[in-house]
């Protein structure tokens, strides 16, 4: 049996931890053993990372911010991702490279090229084998996270114009990538949404 990984990108509050859930439930009935994880913080290195990344409150230069997410997934993928799909789990994971090109590369105003490429080489070229993105309009996205009542960490906290470039960012990435993206309306009912990701999977189980 071959392993499987699915990751899930969008902005913050696109509902991606939802799906999440729901594809693993879906998956367990389907007998697959189901790998759920994150970047960053998907490791304990990574949860060290993790803090300085999303909640340090100083200053943290862009391209320090960029390496410090390729850290995350070198060690990521390393030591959890690759070791699962060899058993063949499916991994299911919450934001991946994509995330740092397009909160790094169009957010920040990086290169997106170098952000890719700085990534697939901190993971020696591992792609998934799905993408689901989440696709939400900021101005709903930013309303969902007011309603969570919850702190916001250093990205939820930027302006809408940087949550604007992050979402032409990601549908940017998902054009150039057809095969391996399912865009989906994050604004519809979670049950049609999971659905349509099922659909997806299916095949490839």
């Amino acid at each position: 049996m071959t392993g499987l990984w699915v990751t899930l990108e969008g902005g913050d509050g696109s509902g991606k931890s939802t799906q999440a859930a729901l594809l693993a439930d879906w998956l367990a009935t389907q007998g697959r053993t189901v790998v759920r994880t994150r970047e960053p913080g998907g490791t304990e290195v990574g949860a060290l990372l993790r803090e300085i990344v999303l909640h340090h409150r100083g200053e943290i230069d862009s391209r320090a911010e960029a390496l410090l997410y390729a850290a995350d997934r070198a060690q990521h993928v390393s030591t959890l991702v690759r070791p699962a799909l060899e058993r063949g789990d499916v991994v299911i994971q919450d934001r991946y490279l994509d995330s740092s090109v397009a909160y790094q590369g169009a957010g920040r105003v990086l290169d997106a090229v170098e952000v890719r490429d700085l990534s697939l080489w901190a993971t020696g070229g591992a792609l998934p084998d799905v993408t689901v993105l989440l696709d939400l309009d900021p101005a709903t996205a930013r309303a969902r996270l007011d309603a969570a009542d919850k702190p916001f960490d250093r990205l939820e906290a930027e302006a809408s114009d940087f949550h604007s470039r992050v979402r032409d960012g990601f549908l940017a990435l998902a054009a150039a990538e057809p095969g391996r993206f399912l865009v989906l309306d994050a604004a519809r009912p979670a049950a049609e949404l999971a659905a349509q990701v099922r659909a997806r999977i299916a095949p490839l189980l």
